[in-house]
């Protein structure tokens, strides 16, 4: 009889541990685990096209997190996607940064890659970033392409 409770114990221990590991790989995967820095400042980027850009979607520099996207909304004078994002403090980024939006991995996951460039001034807070490049729409490609291919 005590060998059985044991067994039970230890089973329940086990799925225990595999729900705890499934909701922590969920967190990860789906981009919610936590970012968290004490002093933060906003910047803002437009782009003709955001894609599947998500708030909370990493910014990162060189591969490195150095913000999140706080939110996507549209310009209703020239239709065009505003991307704010919180940047952290440590980070100055030069008036002349590009902004990118790529896809990582194979769920498709996008962020927005930055990369500075070399001017002596700082984005202040809620700065703008002029120099962006928009999200590349699969759709679109493969309908180029095949464009093309019918019109040969």
């Amino acid at each position: 009889m005590q060998n059985t409770k044991t067994q039970e114990t230890l089973v329940g221990l086990f799925v225990a541990c595999g729900i705890a590991s499934l909701f922590f790989m969920a967190m990860q995967i789906s981009n919610l685990g936590s970012f968290s820095s004490e002093k933060l400042y906003n910047i803002n980027a437009n782009f003709e096209n955001s894609g599947g850009l998500k708030v909370k979607s990493p910014v990162t520099i060189a591969g490195v997190r150095i913000g999140r996207v706080v939110s996507i909304s549209i310009n209703k004078d020239d239709f065009v996607s505003v991307v704010k994002m919180n940047i952290d403090s440590r980070y100055k980024l030069p008036t002349d940064t590009v902004a990118s939006i790529y896809t990582a991995g194979l769920l498709g996951e996008q962020y927005i890659s930055l990369d500075p460039g070399g001017s002596e001034q700082f984005l202040k807070e809620n700065g703008l970033i002029d120099i962006t490049s928009s999200a590349v729409i699969l759709e679109e490609l493969v309908g180029k392409f095949f464009t093309d291919k019918v019109s040969e």
